[in-house]
């Protein structure tokens, strides 16, 4: 069996952009120390969530060197280092190791996407280029490359290639990696809506957006899967789901951001292309923190 990176619940996180749209890194601080108080597992940073394709490498780099020295090894850090570049990639990657990141998420290859055989030679070279472990990240509803099965067994034979985060949403997929894989790539899900579902078959937890807004939330829930209170996880999953389904209502990180607005922080707005959420969204949003979660709570940063 690989090392494993972390158990329970990462968090995605977006990242805040002052009114001119820069990083906000005060405001960045107390959302790092927001997470660790609220018991999350790992926090992965320049992700998708964290519209790291609208960061120049440069910011990048500051980003991940930032929550490395603020998180201080108190849990592990994960830094997305991915592109549709082979040596892009791995120069980043480079960098991430050399400021003592934990681990690496590494989207597929988009736009000019790639064969299966492509795949398996991009992860390789990069892979023989770091002492990190290696979690792949399959989303091809953004990428438009669905890592197959039997490439993850394939690329599960590489040593520091140790997990995968799963947001394709084909949970019979999902039941194939870990067939074919077992031990030796663990998977988290991608999806918030399929905590459970890929906890029940051998996942070890979950990259979460969900847990921007509510960490403690999240992580209880896969705690609890994992202590034998299948009920109450199961209760949770579903309580979750209209607040889910809301938060990807339009292209992440859209709602998120605004949720994290709504709840007391500056998180601002996101980079162009993307925009600010549409008004009967955001009603629907806030309509929403209100009813279920309890909005004027977690306004003083406190989750449950």
């Amino acid at each position: 069996m690989k090392d494993i990176i972390f158990k329970g619940c990462g968090t995605a996180m977006c990242t805040p952009f002052t009114d001119n749209g820069e990083i906000n890194y005060d405001e960045f601080g107390k959302f790092i120390e927001f997470q660790i108080e609220n018991n999350v597992d790992s926090l992965i940073v320049c992700g998708t969530t964290g519209e790291s394709a609208t960061m120049s490498d440069e910011e990048k780099k500051s980003v991940i060197k930032f929550v490395v020295d603020k998180v201080n090894k108190r849990i592990p850090v994960i830094a997305g280092t991915g592109s549709n570049n082979t040596y892009s990639t791995i120069n980043m990657t480079q960098y991430a190791e050399s400021v003592r990141v934990d681990g690496v998420l590494i989207v597929t290859p988009y736009y000019n996407k790639t064969t299966q055989n492509g795949l398996i030679k991009h992860y390789e070279r990069i892979a023989q280029s770091t002492n990190l472990p290696i979690i792949l990240y399959n989303v091809p509803s953004r990428t438009g490359v669905n890592i197959e099965p039997e490439t993850c067994l394939q690329l599960s034979k590489i040593k520091n290639i140790v997990a995968i985060k799963e947001a394709s949403g084909n949970i019979s997929q999902v039941a194939k990696i870990a067939t074919l894989c077992g031990d030796n790539l663990q998977i988290y899900s991608g999806n918030d809506d399929q905590i459970l579902p890929v906890l029940s078959l051998g996942g070890i937890g979950v990259i979460s957006v969900l847990s921007n807004i509510k960490p403690k939330f999240t992580h209880n829930l896969v705690e609890e899967y994992f202590e034998g209170d299948i009920h109450s996880a199961i209760e949770n999953q579903l309580k979750c789901i209209e607040l889910i389904n809301v938060l990807f209502c339009e292209v992440n990180p859209i709602p998120i951001k605004e949720a994290l607005n709504m709840i007391g922080f500056k998180f601002g707005e996101p980079r162009l292309p993307l925009v600010r959420l549409a008004k009967q969204n955001e009603d629907k949003l806030k309509g929403i923190l209100e009813r279920r979660f309890y909005l004027k709570v977690l306004l003083n940063y406190i989750d449950f």
